[in-house]
């Protein structure tokens, strides 16, 4: 009962995601978290001494990133994982700081920067443009407490999508040529064998921020923020 009182809005936002996820309401976060993956796919290549050729992310909630060099372990990893990082870090930024709007606008300026240098399609520049756009619009028109309203929203579809979309490619559908067949393709073992892998890190990675990154009470007290 304690718990549920200091996180009855995680709980309130996690039961709204869930109940919405059906609905064209919830796609502009979907695209998001597809951003996210892609994202992660492209800054590992970047990190471990690779390119990035072109960026994409679609209609369909599918996305790709072409990359030259780098680590293709650790980029084809760093797809899932990574973009469930970033949820949970954003999550925790805007539970534990007061960097809300900052956040919020950075994480838009991130995504017109990566449409300037490597986004050519249409579907993506859209995506890429008007949901930039509308993050940094709100972190300058909104408050604080929406701001962070926002942040733990995207940050927990993330924690909802990632390993929904695990169990969806490389378990469930397998035979789909998603990042864990390619890897399987590369560097050895099977599909389902990294996709399970990755769903069980998922697992870890939710259970450990929501079990010991919360803390006690989680909820926005309006007009005490800021």
């Amino acid at each position: 009962m304690t718990y549920l009182r200091g996180h009855w809005q995680l709980l309130a936002i996690i039961a709204v995601v869930f109940a919405l996820w059906s609905t064209p309401i919830v796609l502009p976060l979907k695209f998001l978290v597809v951003f996210f993956h892609e994202l992660s796919h492209a800054l590992m290549a970047i990190a471990t001494g690779g390119s990035v050729e072109s960026f994409s992310v679609n209609f369909q909630q599918g996305g790709e990133v072409w990359t030259r060099g780098g680590s293709r372990f650790l980029t084809l990893t760093a797809g899932y994982l990574g973009s469930l990082l970033i949820g949970v870090a954003l999550l925790l930024i805007a539970l534990r700081s007061r960097m809300d709007k900052v956040i919020l606008a950075g994480t838009g300026v991130v995504m017109l920067v990566v449409l300037v240098l490597y986004v050519r399609d249409i579907p993506a520049i859209l995506i890429c443009g008007l949901t930039g756009a509308a993050l940094i619009a709100a972190s300058r028109y909104f408050s604080e407490q929406i701001c962070d309203l926002i942040l733990r929203i995207i940050g927990l579809s993330s924690l909802i999508y990632v390993p929904y979309d695990i169990w969806d490619d490389t378990i469930r559908r397998s035979y789909l040529r998603s990042d864990a067949r390619m890897l399987a393709e590369e560097i050895g073992g099977t599909t389902m064998i990294w996709g399970a892998l990755w769903f069980l890190i998922s697992l870890a990675v939710i259970a450990w921020c929501l079990l010991r990154g919360l803390g006690r009470d989680s909820n926005i007290h309006f007009g005490q923020k800021g």
